[in-house]
């Protein structure tokens, strides 16, 4: 058994088609199905179902699945390691994050990291949402994410960092403007803009529940894909918003920010990372951002 096999294996896995994994590979379509079939005839098991539609893994093929892409990903450890000593780096690590919310905390661990593992790079993937941050944690795609509590992910691990709260933003002509703070059912009836409902934002998910509580549905007429965005819209008139207090440095003409009237609607920003990642670099990332983001203290 070659790695080049299990490499082959895992890329039709993914694909669930020959000729995708194969241009994945960069190589014919017929090499990869003479790899995958000495494999089968090594290991005594089919691992696909083929037919002229389809591709499908077998119950034995499924169970191969993750510990071939561990082999892989132990050989792409070992290779890459190899490469950071030849040319003195240390390692990369993936970060997911989304928007204004990370503006105070991101910049803080990126400098510190920086300044401590000069050899680390951080790789910053941004409008990462907290759903999709912590589904390409889960999946191995990212290394790092910041995500919102609470997290029910079998093999994540997390730590808090902040605790945020809900607060309005109104264009600032709007008649509630006036007020020192809102009463979320004085928000009824109220256009709303927000964050797309598709991409796993917990910033949406937290305006929906607060609005649901209060006694009635809010009615989204906008959707953003980021903060800066969404409250340009409620300065020009678009309509209205609940998002999170990090992000009242943002300062948009003709919007305004206003506390919430009751008990807080506190949201939990906090960093996810796969308990099993092997990467040093990663544990390093985690070491510092303990000393510099560190979890805050619960009253």
């Amino acid at each position: 058994m070659e790695f080049r096999h299990l490499a082959g294996f895992v890329a039709v896995a993914e694909e669930l088609h020959f000729g995708r994994a194969a241009a994945r590979l960069h190589i014919a379509q017929p090499p990869l199905s003479q790899q995958i079939r000495q494999l089968e005839s090594e290991l005594g098991v089919q691992l696909f179902e083929r037919s002229t539609r389809s591709v499908r893994l077998t119950s034995a093929g499924q169970a191969f699945l993750e510990p071939a892409r561990k082999v892989l990903a132990d050989l792409d450890v070992a290779r890459r390691a190899a490469q950071a000593g030849g040319r003195g780096e240390v390692g990369r690590v993936g970060v997911g994050f989304a928007g204004a919310s990370s503006h105070e905390t991101l910049p803080v661990l990126t400098k510190a990291v920086r300044a401590r593992h000069p050899g680390i790079e951080l790789v910053l993937r941004g409008q990462t949402y907290s759903g999709e941050a912590l589904a390409r944690v889960a999946d191995g795609e990212d290394d790092l994410g910041f995500v919102r509590l609470p997290v029910r992910r079998e093999g994540v691990a997390v730590r808090l960092i902040e605790r945020e709260f809900l607060v309005a933003a109104l264009p600032a002509e709007h008649p509630l403007a006036r007020h020192h703070e809102i009463r979320l059912p004085d928000l009824a009836g109220e256009p709303f803009v927000t964050f797309p409902g598709t991409r796993g934002s917990a910033v949406r998910d937290a305006l929906v529940h607060a609005c649901v509580a209060a006694g009635f549905q809010p009615r989204i007429v906008q959707e953003a894909p980021d903060s800066y965005t969404i409250l340009a819209l409620v300065g020009a008139g678009v309509g209205v918003t609940l998002t999170v207090s990090s992000v009242q440095h943002i300062r948009i003409p003709g919007t305004v920010y206003r506390p919430l009237a009751g008990e807080p609607n506190v949201l939990e920003l906090a960093l996810a990372w796969r308990a099993d990642n092997p990467s040093a670099a990663l544990r390093s990332v985690l070491a510092v951002a303990e000393e510099v983001l560190p979890t805050p203290v619960i009253d």
